[in-house]
């Protein structure tokens, strides 16, 4: 099994910053990419970024590019999301998740078997 707890959520004014980390336990070495997704309520959850933990390629949607870049410590078993640049549109619970195959959907929630407990992030205008 893999745990996964995330942490670095707040709140911040527009234009501001957050760096969210992922930490990892458990069989880690079972993964091969970290998602970040966010939701908010009445809406479906949206994959964010991703990253795959051994040749390091990054995937962002297009509603962050730019701005979000998500990064890894393997040694610390981390990845984190820098987040920059923040609008009230990016204000949501942000969730990590974890998965094990190879190729897929990398913003499809579905493929992600393990997931973090999830951190608010609101952003105000």
């Amino acid at each position: 099994q893999v745990q996964l707890v995330e942490s670095g959520g707040g709140s911040v004014q527009a234009g501001g910053s957050l760096r969210l980390s992922c930490a990892a336990s458990g069989y880690t070495y079972s993964v091969n990419s970290i998602g970040w997704f966010r939701q908010v309520p009445g809406k479906e959850r949206e994959g964010v970024a991703s990253i795959y933990r051994i040749s390091g390629v990054v995937s962002y949607a297009d509603s962050v590019k730019g701005r979000f870049t998500v990064s890894q410590d393997n040694a610390k078993n981390t990845v984190y999301l820098q987040m920059n640049s923040l609008k009230p549109e990016d204000t949501a619970m942000y969730y990590c998740a974890a998965k094990s195959k190879y190729g897929g959907s990398w913003y499809s929630s579905n493929e992600f078997p393990y997931w973090g407990q999830g951190t608010q992030v609101t952003v105000s205008s």
